[in-house]
């Protein structure tokens, strides 16, 4: 299973709505289906020419490493020679932040994943959390707590 185009594009609109209600910078929000390919994606207005790729390299990471990146920021500081390698290894695609979160269905099958970029990365976050919660959809921004 994988995430839809029209679950992809809600999650994508719903994101940058939220960024809007917290007058957050302009954002740039990417969806990947479970195999790391790109769904959809919108940068906004005057969002910077990086974004796109810091908002891919977030939800590539989380569905590379199958957690969250707020889990892969924590261990950049815990195990940053790691983190370092793994860099090396992904070919410098994926962003150990927060503001990716791995999208599971209502079975808990993790169907793909979102990144997203242009405010803090706890503002991204709760945007992108956001979005996916409105495609009725769970965001696992860490580690899951089963």
């Amino acid at each position: 299973m994988n995430v839809t185009l029209q679950q992809a594009g809600v999650i994508v609109d719903a994101a940058i709505r939220k960024g809007r209600e917290l007058d957050c910078m302009p954002l740039s929000v990417a969806v990947l289906d479970a195999g790391g390919h790109l769904v959809a994606f919108k940068r906004e207005d005057k969002a910077g020419i990086l974004r796109f790729d810091i908002a891919f390299g977030k939800a590539w990471g989380a569905l590379g490493m199958g957690f969250g990146t707020r889990e892969l920021a924590e261990r950049a500081q815990k195990m940053p020679h790691f983190v370092s390698a793994l860099t090396g290894i992904a070919q410098g695609r994926i962003v150990p932040v927060a503001g990716g979160v791995l999208i599971r269905n209502a079975q808990g099958v993790v169907i793909g994943a979102a990144g997203i970029s242009g405010d803090t990365s706890d503002r991204d976050e709760m945007c992108v959390v956001a979005g996916v919660e409105a495609a009725g959809l769970r965001a696992e921004p860490g580690m899951p707590k089963d």
